[in-house]
């Protein structure tokens, strides 16, 4: 059960960054066009990831010594730059959605979100790599895995159907610049975790 809340919690906090894949499913569900559809696109995606990064990384660091480390070090080096960068943005401010028009058709807003999912090489940091990293601390890696899942699909889930309520919200730059400054927060966190493990 540890290994499935600590899963669920960084899983959680990996996928609260707003790129523009969350932007657009957030878009979508503004304008409550095909969000299911997404959402489950999303969700099932970043699952096959998670899979893959549990699976295959706890075989990769004992073939590799030292790769954990490494991995480790790289990941804290990446969430400090992001979460530097989302610190500008919010000093900068007037931030808006970025994730481009609403697709109209189903099949083009699933093409978008497959091609936000799996053409952005920060998703194989964050599930392959950062999770399967973690996640070969824990001798539960499957609860772990399945921990990371059900963060994807509450997330996305939560996010799409709940889009509606922040409408009003993220209609301001402030709300913006709150939640680089959360976001920022979050992923420094994560890097101090990783590093002091």
């Amino acid at each position: 059960m540890t290994s499935a809340l600590a899963g669920f919690a960084l899983g959680f906090s990996l996928i609260l960054a707003i790129g523009a894949q969350n932007a657009f499913v957030l878009r979508q569900g503004l304008l409550r066009s095909h969000v299911f559809a997404v959402c489950l696109t999303c969700a099932l995606s970043d699952a096959v990831l998670i899979a893959a990064g549990v699976a295959g990384f706890g075989a990769l660091t004992q073939a590799v010594p030292g790769l954990e480390l490494a991995m480790r070090l790289l990941g804290a080096a990446f969430l400090i730059w992001y979460g530097a960068r989302t610190f500008l943005s919010a000093w900068r401010g007037g931030q808006v959605m970025q994730a481009g028009e609403a697709a109209g058709s189903l099949r083009r807003a699933l093409v978008t979100c497959l091609a936000l999912t799996w053409l952005n090489p920060h998703v194989y940091l964050d599930t392959v790599v950062l999770l399967g990293a973690v996640a070969a601390q824990y001798d539960d890696r499957l609860n772990f895995a399945l921990g990371a899942m059900t963060a994807s699909f509450v997330f996305f889930f939560g996010l799409g159907y709940g889009a509606r309520l922040l409408a009003p919200l993220f209609a301001k730059p402030r709300a913006w610049q709150v939640l680089d400054v959360v976001i920022g927060l979050v992923m420094w966190a994560i890097a101090v975790k990783l590093l002091s493990m």
